[in-house]
């Protein structure tokens, strides 16, 4: 194996970079401004960002340093660092990200397919009922959407056999800028048309009437997403890191440009959604039915389809990524496989389970289990027992068994008051694993 697809990150830039895709993904550009259309805009935002910069920072601080001093996949990190048998939480977390890779998939091939639409002029229409009917034909063929599931696992599947430095770093620094240049673009041509800037207001001015305990609880159950906590790419990534990079620093511009790339991404359609008196509250489907109809409206609203379904089709790519590499870390790490058979037979198995969740809603459609269908099945077990018990585990693991591992990671760069370090350890070791309990719990 090449030293390019083991030895780790080639700069820090490309690190924080990559780890910023895999954290960003389709959350901040597809569910952040659908999550914060139905939860009160601002009270939904406000929260997020409170919960990202101090229990998000403590459990990516957890996640980086039990990867790096590890120096192997998220299951042998574990038994390495804290011991033998904690190494199931990192296990957890691969099958955990590789069914949600498997899932996934199936989002970003529907993301692939808008994409070729909008470079085709199709599919911009102004009638929403129109586009609903249209959505709903496409995601009920099976053969259809399990043919672009393909095409975007592929895409992931190339990327990721080229290795670290070779692969995902030089695509995450080409992707993210053009995520955010994409994102701008979209930004002002929103901001813009008449009545833009009513959704400003809405995603930032205040609206305590508004406030209530499902918006704070979704608040904090989008962060967990937000940043790919719990699902084995986090430690990952941060075996990769070099030791002597300042592991806090890089955790800091990681949730920074997360809820950055959040607030863009609400920023981007906000504003075209209440110009053109399209309602915030129209949920997951605000991505694929209303957008559409919103650019068939705009001047040039073909060309700004194209854009805005690219930055879709990056988005989801730079995730995917992140997911695909973590299987592969912990196949090759843990049985000693190459990489081309790990990725080979992760993609079989993703694809699998993807052709049952893209079933799941056409000719599957009637087999449900407590009520839900298949893809939504993955979803919930993904959500609220996989992330939250893996990232439990890894916090606990952390802050109480292997403190010491993980103060060495903190203090590698420069050193930290001994204040400093009991509050990273409390907010490792109480806060954060309450702040789990409280989502999983309430997600139950």
């Amino acid at each position: 194996m090449s030293t390019s697809t083991q030895s780790g990150w080639g700069s820090r830039l490309g690190f924080i970079l990559a780890t910023v895709g895999s954290a960003v993904g389709l959350g901040a550009i597809w569910k952040f401004p659908y999550m914060a259309g139905t939860n009160g805009g601002s009270v939904f935002m406000l929260p997020y960002i409170l919960f990202s910069v101090t229990v998000g920072i403590s459990l990516l601080i957890a996640e980086f340093a039990m990867g790096r001093a590890g120096r192997a996949g998220p299951m042998t990190s574990l038994n390495k660092v804290v011991g033998n048998g904690w190494g199931f939480f990192g296990a957890l977390g691969v099958f955990t990200v590789f069914l949600i890779l498997s899932f996934y998939s199936v989002v970003g091939g529907w993301c692939v397919k808008y994409l070729l639409d909008a470079l085709m002029g199709q599919g911009i229409v102004s009638d929403a009922s129109q586009l609903g009917q249209h959505f709903g034909a496409f995601v009920s063929n099976g053969q259809s959407t399990f043919l672009f599931l393909v095409i975007f696992l592929g895409l992931t599947a190339v990327v990721v056999l080229r290795g670290v430095q070779s692969g995902i770093e030089r695509i995450a620094k080409v992707l993210m800028p053009l995520l955010f240049i994409l994102m701008l673009i979209l930004i002002v041509r929103g901001l813009t048309l008449p009545g833009g800037l009513k959704g400003v207001e809405f995603l930032f001015m205040p609206n305590w009437e508004a406030f209530n305990a499902s918006s704070l609880f979704n608040a904090m159950g989008f962060t967990f997403f937000s940043l790919s906590l719990g699902a084995g790419t986090m430690i990952t990534y941060g075996s990769y890191l070099d030791p002597k990079a300042d592991l806090p620093n890089s955790v800091f511009w990681i949730v920074a440009l997360g809820i950055l790339s959040s607030l863009l991404g609400g920023l981007m359609i906000m504003p075209s959604v209440f110009a053109f008196g399209v309602d915030p509250n129209a949920g997951p489907g605000l991505t694929f039915v209303t957008m559409p109809a919103i650019f068939a409206k705009m001047p040039l609203g073909t060309i700004f389809a194209v854009l805005f379904y690219l930055c879709l089709v990056v988005a989801a790519l730079t995730s995917s990524v992140s997911m695909l590499e973590a299987c592969c870390a912990l196949l090759t790490r843990s049985l000693n496989w190459s990489r081309t058979r790990a990725i080979s037979v992760t993609v079989a198995g993703c694809l699998v389970v993807g052709l049952a969740s893209t079933l799941s809603f056409g000719a599957w459609s009637d087999v449900t289990f407590f009520g839900k269908n298949i893809f939504d099945c993955l979803d919930y077990f993904t959500s609220n027992i996989g992330m939250p018990l893996s990232t439990f585990g890894i916090a606990i693991a952390a802050s109480w068994v292997a403190w010491n591992a993980t103060k060495t990671e903190l203090t590698r760069s420069r050193p930290m008051s001994e204040g400093t370090l009991k509050l990273i350890r409390f907010m490792i070791g109480v806060v954060s694993p309450a702040f789990v309990l409280v989502v999983a719990l309430g997600n139950l």
